[in-house]
């Protein structure tokens, strides 16, 4: 017996569609795939191994390095530009990259079996105990009226996943959810003071961004700048008097404010960038990782770790400057979920932040001295541009907004399935 709930056909042409199989005793609908019989992997039911009830589908590596594939089921009654939720659990083992490895896939179809726009990739998981939930919403493509569920093992010889309790059903749209990013374009001189330099940057948000906006975004060091002083001279604690007054403004004008300063704890001296909330306090900091020379002889200490930060708008991470030269910040914020990149900066490589936005699809916002100042969304099209000193550029942006390649589908969810992070990288510089 193999309970199902399952398409719309079944109670009524107008019914939103619901399939739901687990306590699997026969395939019942699944078939096996692979793109070739010397590549297919074993499937079976497993009687011993489930979530709940007993039966789940199998598949096992059968000790081929070269095996691929799995289950597949289509799955009638899908309507193009309805959202469908999927959710599924798996149990691995001896899977040594689950991150690419264990696949699930929502493969849309036409009438004619054809497919329908590109494969989502379903990346979002959870650990629940000894199984693992995964989790995709999306929208079914033009012309889309079915979609293959397809589970699969790839390429782990000695390994086995169990799939189980697999869900599709019809959600609500999303709809856009959206954001208002400001980023400062100012480089204050001969102030010969921290306070004068701040005050400067406080006047310039009342004096450009006139209107209310989510996010505010100063650049790098703004407590350095323009003061002809060294690193050590103006660092200071974290909350502090300079947070303090970028808190006073995050208050009274009800946006987050982004900022980088120079923080000291104890002996250290760190190139931080701040985040300060609606309510004008200090909800967190990033400490830049990668640190240029120049500030390693200046008496800069590194930092080492890329946090993100979940706003009442969405989820963002900070990169400070250098970072931009090494792909790892950015993968590793894109990887903890950051939708936005927030990157107060002094100068460098245009090609290089927009490289950062493009592999990670993320929006990435900037506010340089002697780089440009933007806001930039995932295909690396500036939306705002503020081009001279003394103004702000500042986008209305969606972060529910799918960027979706006619090619290669939703990267975002695409390279979150295929990056291979388990891929040994040599330590720079020794050679064997």
């Amino acid at each position: 017996m193999v309970p199902i709930l399952l398409i719309a056909a079944l109670v009524g042409a107008d019914a939103p569609l619901r399939f739901h199989q687990s306590a699997f005793d026969v395939p019942a609908g699944w078939t096996a795939w692979s793109a070739r019989a010397e590549t297919a992997p074993r499937t079976f039911i497993d009687k011993v191994c489930y979530r709940g009830e007993p039966g789940s589908l199998a598949i096992s590596g059968n000790s081929n390095a070269a095996a691929h594939g799995g289950w597949e089921r289509v799955v009638e009654g899908v309507t193009p530009g309805v959202w469908y939720r999927f959710t599924a659990y798996y149990r691995a083992a001896g899977v040594p990259a689950e991150t690419w490895q264990v696949v699930a896939r929502l493969d849309w179809r036409t009438r004619e079996g054809k497919r329908a726009g590109q494969p989502d990739y379903v990346y979002k998981v959870r650990r629940e105990g000894e199984w693992t939930r995964l989790e995709l919403a999306a929208p079914a493509p033009e012309k889309a009226a079915a979609v293959a569920l397809q589970l699969y093992l790839s390429n782990a010889p000695l390994g086995t996943v169990w799939w189980d309790d697999i869900t599709l059903g019809q959600t609500t749209d999303p709809g856009p959810r959206r954001a208002t990013i400001a980023a400062i374009n100012l480089r204050p001189a001969k102030t010969g003071a921290a306070t004068e330099s701040v005050r400067q940057f406080i006047q310039m948000i009342e004096e450009s961004v006139r209107d209310k906006t989510d996010m505010i975004l100063l650049p790098e060091g703004i407590t350095v700048v323009g003061t002809g002083k060294r690193y050590a001279e103006v660092a200071e604690p974290v909350p502090g008097p300079t947070t303090e007054r970028l808190g006073e403004v995050a208050r009274r004008r009800g946006s987050w404010i982004a900022a980088g300063v120079y923080e000291r704890e104890a002996q250290a001296v760190y190139n931080t960038a701040v985040l300060i909330d609606r309510r004008g306090e200090v909800t967190g900091k990033y400490r830049k990782v990668y640190l240029p020379r120049e500030e390693i002889e200046g008496g800069i200490t590194p930092g080492s770790d890329y946090p993100v930060f979940r706003t009442d708008f969405g989820t963002v991470g900070m990169m400070i400057c250098y970072d931009s030269y090494y792909p790892d910040p950015a993968r590793a914020l894109a990887a903890r979920g950051a939708e936005m990149i927030l990157m107060p900066i002094w100068g460098g490589i245009e090609a290089l932040g927009k490289a950062r936005a493009i592999e990670n699809r993320v929006f990435l916002v900037t506010s340089g001295y002697d780089y440009p100042t933007y806001v930039m969304d995932p295909d690396g099209e500036i939306l705002a541009l503020a081009s001279a000193r003394g103004q702000a550029a500042v986008a209305t942006i969606d972060l529910n907004k799918r960027y979706v390649d006619a090619f290669l589908g939703d990267m975002r969810g695409r390279r979150m399935k295929e990056q291979r992070v388990d891929v040994p990288m040599p330590l720079p510089g020794w050679i064997p």
